[in-house]
């Protein structure tokens, strides 16, 4: 064991002195490892917290919730897309037969949102998202209030004008420092009530509820053609406990089948659309942007990977002369080995650790800069560290086999 902790700290003293005596020689020859494992460690840092955050925001719908709707979230190239763009949206009566047959729901809530301008007292907020909900909207699509209440069961009914609306709305239009509850915004040329806020939820990929108009469907009927077909309108359903989506799936398809008297022979004229089909094409998505991402530190790798083995080599040139000595003095061909390997790998290292230092600086720009969460993640720190030592390790094997190969007395002789 000791003579391990010798052998490493000779080594160690081999590499840092290579560095120190060979500035620019070997920033150069490592910019390529530091600007491959940027490379690769900041696409992943990116598309991971992409990931997690579009994951997240699906885990809040709940794997038991199903959305009828007019088109499908995934369908195949082959199939004619006028079939899509001829069938019906959802209605609201169609909710309403649901509720009243389904056995296998325990909440089911209507949905429709459209784009339109927001004013309080002469400022104006372009291109908000309204959205028009039944009551049961918060059991079946859950979310945070910061302040005030969501609607009630007779607002929702009579289709007042009450609204939740998002901290955007709440600070940019309203005031940062006025109190949003009471206040009365202009929505569709009609003055509603700001009965809540939702929660802040910042920049995040994806659906954000902090530029967004909560109203009861009943009252943005009145502005919303609900018979139109091209609103985007969708009945979310959630499942009760126990029961499984194909369950509930098989049980809704019956149901929209005869309410729209549909013939058994003739397929269905909407879609059943779930989470898993949005997880599973993110997934297939974000595989083949891990493959780019390699691809593109790939080459720069390979570079750095040939400049360590060009320091390796005049590494070994240089110390020729010593390595001559410590054979003669009983170094065996493994210390050599080890020696070199070890000067190779903490070299590549040490490019990696600089390519993960601008990465983490990177984060904390995009963080602080544009209220952005980006996680330089410790699987993806793990990640830069063992692909660096993998490249020291591939571009410094030769060197030095050839370095504990040398025969001492030639060594000596080329050293002088």
């Amino acid at each position: 064991m000791l003579l391990f902790l010798r052998l490493f700290r000779e080594s160690y003293l081999f590499a840092l002195r290579a560095i120190i005596s060979n500035k620019v020689r070997t920033s150069l020859s490592l910019l390529g490892i530091t600007i491959g494992i940027f490379s690769i460690i900041s696409v992943f840092t990116v598309f991971d917290s992409i990931e997690n955050s579009i994951k997240k925001s699906i885990e809040t719908l709940g794997s038991n919730v199903l959305f009828v709707q007019k088109w499908p979230w995934a369908f195949g190239g082959d199939y004619p897309w006028w079939k899509y763009m001829n069938r019906p949206e959802t209605r609201l009566n169609e909710l309403e037969l649901i509720q009243k047959k389904s056995i296998a729901s325990e909440y089911s809530a209507y949905y429709v949102g459209t784009n339109r301008n927001v004013k309080f007292e002469g400022k104006t907020l372009e291109n908000a998202t309204i959205v028009g909900v039944s009551y049961d909207y918060n059991k079946v699509m859950p979310f945070e209030l910061g302040e005030g209440r969501y609607l009630t069961q007779t607002e929702s009914q009579s289709g007042r004008g009450v609204a939740v609306v998002g901290s955007d709305i709440a600070t940019k239009l309203i005031g940062e420092n006025i109190d949003p509850i009471g206040k009365r915004i202009s929505v569709f040329g009609i003055k509603v009530e700001v009965i809540g806020v939702f929660k802040k939820e910042g920049n995040t990929i994806g659906d954000s509820d902090d530029n967004l108009v909560l109203l009861p469907v009943n009252f943005g009927r009145n502005y919303i053609d609900l018979n139109a077909d091209n609103i985007g309108s969708a009945i979310i359903v959630k499942a009760k406990k126990g029961v499984s989506n194909d369950e509930l799936r098989d049980e809704l398809t019956g149901i929209m089948r005869s309410a729209r008297k549909i013939k058994p022979s003739a397929e269905d004229n909407f879609a059943i659309n779930e989470t898993s089909v949005i997880t599973k094409g993110f997934d297939s998505l974000f595989n083949v942007i891990a493959v780019v991402g390699w691809i593109i530190g790939g080459f720069s790798l390979l570079v750095g990977g040939f400049g360590i083995a060009n320091i390796m080599f005049v590494s070994v040139k240089e110390r020729t002369g010593i390595i001559g000595i410590q054979k003669s003095l009983g170094a065996k061909n493994a210390f050599i080995l080890f020696q070199f390997l070890f000067e190779a790998v903490f070299l590549s290292l040490l490019g990696g650790i600089m390519g993960l230092l601008i990465v983490y600086i990177g984060t904390l720009i995009v963080f602080y800069g544009f209220d952005m969460t980006l996680t330089l993640t410790t699987g993806n720190i793990m990640l830069g560290v063992i692909v660096s030592a993998i490249i020291g390790l591939i571009s410094g094997i030769v060197p030095a086999l050839s370095a504990s190969r040398l025969n001492p007395v030639d060594a000596m002789r080329s050293g002088n």
